[in-house]
């Protein structure tokens, strides 16, 4: 069945972590893909508010899965949009507060940062190179608006002592100093669902590209799952086929692979 449109992680897969731009050849491959009649789309767990490294394909993206499936939208429409209950919110930032970690607290469009800590620099400014957060920003107007993720800057063991007190809520870690929790069923597997029932597409015309491990489920649900060769062992694990890494033309060579661009 002929691919109709493509998924895309953003950190490790779009997006290199060494030169933290998108290489040359994912352009001009998601350019020639484009150009058959294949809609491109992003699925990532960065809120809308810090995407901020995909500015050369911008223009040739056709809807977002965000905040991991939150909150999933194609133009000014929302077709997800799943916020965390207000007093698991809180119970998160009591326990930040106790325990002494950060926390990035992200409404529908924007974030501010909870508790900084020099961790949340040398993670997300220096390494993933999100530079556009005013750390000085109040978080208490966002607890007013649907809170659609939060980012605790923890270890997988003290996560452990405050899920339990935030039972709606599901976590998915993709960097080792940090995880993602959101509602319950806000995954990108089920993001992905619900944009290919509101594009009129099966899930077997739909190919998905992921390197971490919050993009299992959208690598199992679409048709073809297609891991980067610098993918974690368990999103190997899951996936129909993995591809050199996002800085050995891995997108471009997938996308060759299945005949969804020539190569010649």
């Amino acid at each position: 069945m002929a691919i109709k449109a493509a998924f895309f992680d953003i950190d490790g897969t779009l997006v290199s972590f060494q030169s933290h731009q998108i290489p040359a050849s994912t352009i001009q491959a998601i350019k020639q893909a484009k150009e058959q009649g294949v809609k491109i789309f992003i699925s990532t767990g960065r809120p809308v508010a810090i995407i901020n490294n995909i500015d050369s394909i911008r223009h040739l993206i056709d809807g977002y899965i965000t905040f991991n499936g939150a909150r999933t939208f194609v133009g000014d429409k929302d077709i997800t949009l799943m916020p965390i209950p207000e007093n698991e919110v809180r119970a998160m930032l009591d326990d930040a507060s106790r325990r002494d970690y950060s926390v990035l607290v992200c409404g529908r469009t924007n974030v501010a940062l909870y508790n900084h800590k020099r961790i949340f620099d040398e993670v997300f400014v220096q390494d993933l190179n999100v530079n556009n957060i005013d750390i000085q920003k109040p978080v208490e107007p966002l607890l007013y608006q649907p809170v659609l993720q939060l980012t605790p800057f923890f270890s997988e063991e003290e996560e452990k002592g405050i899920l339990p007190f935030m039972p709606h809520c599901t976590s998915a870690r993709w960097h080792p100093s940090f995880t993602d929790i959101t509602l319950q069923g806000a995954d990108k597997g089920n993001a992905l669902r619900q944009m290919a029932k509101h594009l009129g597409l099966s899930l077997e015309e739909c190919i998905a590209f992921g390197d971490g491990g919050n993009d299992i489920s959208i690598l199992q649900t679409a048709g073809i799952g297609v891991a980067m060769g610098n993918a974690n062992d368990s999103v190997k694990a899951v996936a129909d086929y993995i591809t050199t890494s996002v800085d050995n033309d891995g997108i471009r060579n997938a996308f060759t692979h299945f005949g969804v661009i020539n190569n010649s």
